[in-house]
């Protein structure tokens, strides 16, 4: 398994949006094991495949709280079947936009459908975080970052502090 480095905005491939996967190949868990990895180095919950640089539709998780066993997960082709209603606000943050976090509202229950490390379609609904995690997740699959459900302003002012930051880190 091989870390990879994770890109941030204003990269213009986080703006991709990411190709559907023929079949759960060796290829496609190797990618899923290198993501995993990268996301837990980090550290992270959650990780799409176009965030290393890859713009294909596969998405790995973990929400498993600090001193509990890993409790990975792997999303490939995900889709939503159905939402509710009714939202919850949540303070995001991405690998992508470090250090940067904001309240989204996304709808708090979604049912959806997916292959998993085996290629196996499974259904079933997301709740709570799992629910914002996989959202926020899948939004990255269509070309969309968490900032972009945001006013200008923020958007704008979380853009320059990661330029600022990348640059300050390159320089050192």
């Amino acid at each position: 398994m091989t870390i990879r480095p994770i890109l941030t905005v204003p990269n213009p491939i986080l703006k991709q949006i990411s190709k559907p996967v023929e079949a759960v190949t060796d290829e496609i868990r190797a990618l899923m094991d290198d993501m995993l990895e990268t996301m837990y180095a980090a550290p992270g919950i959650g990780l799409a495949a176009v965030q290393i640089g890859e713009p294909i539709n596969v998405i790995v998780m973990d929400l498993a709280r600090e001193g509990e066993a890993p409790q990975p997960r792997y999303f490939v082709n995900p889709e939503i079947l159905e939402d509710v209603e009714t939202v919850q606000p949540y303070d995001e943050g991405c690998l992508s936009i470090p250090d940067v976090y904001e309240t989204v509202e996304r709808p708090e229950r979604v049912k959806i459908t997916y292959l998993d490390y085996n290629g196996e379609r499974v259904t079933e609904w997301a709740e709570g975080l799992y629910a914002v995690c996989i959202q926020h997740e899948m939004d990255h699959l269509k070309g969309i970052v968490f900032l972009d459900h945001l006013s200008r302003l923020k958007r704008q002012r979380a853009i320059k502090k990661v330029v600022k930051a990348e640059k300050l880190k390159a320089a050192s």
